[in-house]
């Protein structure tokens, strides 16, 4: 199939839009802890149903212990760290807002590899991380309407907004950034020859579910992260739903496409979740968008191309 690569990283990215939308909603019900230990309970089932239709095995046994300590490694710090402070940032500052800082990730990757891999920092890359900060610099300070709330929801388009998205969700969505393209460096190591983006994923996925619920059972919250699921049935079936559509598909999609195109590209076609962002915050939210959010986000894309095609 030609342009299965460049295909594959577009729908990550309305993937990805998509999912923002329903965590968020989520979130709003139940808050981002639960959401993250229950959406990769959903995911994990999921992926290890897949599987067993495709491979006749829930997981890759014969991957090889190098691989598994890569994937499980990227699992941990994407999926149980990095979308924990993602999906905190959806309810505290807007999916639109928490997915633009989430394409920060690609300014921090770049920077990693050329960290710890000695790859090195050409001048079209600081090129485009100036332009990708610029954009993102210039949509956090607008004065505009429609942030969220302290209870997680949006506020309606009537009411005054407030001047700036809260200073804790811009750190959260950071910290997203850098858990995910920490995770991504990983994945890369464990992603490497013929390997299965669903396989790759389920052990990712495994990692995460061990990891969070672990904390969980520390915490003694096991029981009140139930009940809270109980008390709130329509969040849980936003959350089976989530599941499907960011850690199934989009994550899987993810990396077929970084598997299929040249990694530059597969990370700017993966990246365009923002864009997407902008019509279905309209849409969904019925946010109200002046041209500076507008211009702020094509200017952090942009800067995204240039990161990857220089």
């Amino acid at each position: 199939m030609p342009y299965i690569g460049e295909t594959a990283g577009l729908l990550t990215s309305v993937f990805f839009a998509a999912n923002a939308i329903v965590i968020t909603r989520a979130g709003a019900q139940v808050g981002s802890i639960v959401v993250n230990r229950t959406r990769v309970v959903f995911a994990l089932v999921y992926l290890l149903a897949l599987n067993l239709i495709l491979f006749r095995e829930p997981l890759p046994f014969d991957a090889g212990a190098v691989r598994w300590t890569w994937l499980a490694l990227s699992g941990v710090i994407g999926l149980a760290i990095g979308d924990a402070f993602l999906f905190q940032a959806y309810i505290s500052i807007g999916p639109r807002l928490g997915s633009l800082l989430l394409s920060l990730s690609t300014v921090f990757s770049v920077i990693e590899a050329w960290l710890l891999f000695g790859e090195s920092l050409r001048l079209g890359e600081i090129v485009g991380i100036a332009l990708t900060l610029s954009g993102i610099l210039w949509v956090v300070m607008e004065r505009g309407p429609q942030l969220a709330n302290s209870q997680g929801g949006l506020q309606p388009a009537e009411q005054p907004a407030r001047p700036r998205p809260a200073l804790s969700g811009i750190f959260f969505g950071v910290m997203a950034a850098l858990g995910q393209a920490t995770g991504l460096v990983l994945s890369r190591q464990g992603m490497l020859g013929n390997f299965s983006p669903i396989s790759g994923n389920a052990i990712r996925m495994l990692a995460a579910v061990i990891v969070l619920w672990l904390v969980a059972a520390l915490q003694k919250q096991v029981g009140s992260t139930v009940q809270t699921l109980k008390a709130n049935p329509s969040a849980l079936k936003l959350l089976a739903l989530a599941a499907l559509i960011g850690p199934v598909f989009g994550v899987s999609f993810s990396l077929l496409a970084v598997q299929h195109t040249a990694v530059g590209v597969a990370s700017v076609l993966t990246s365009l979740a923002p864009i997407f962002m902008l019509p279905f915050s309209h849409i969904f939210f019925k946010e109200r968008l002046g041209w500076q959010p507008i211009a702020g986000t094509f200017l952090a894309m942009a800067g995204v191309v240039v990161l990857f095609v220089t």
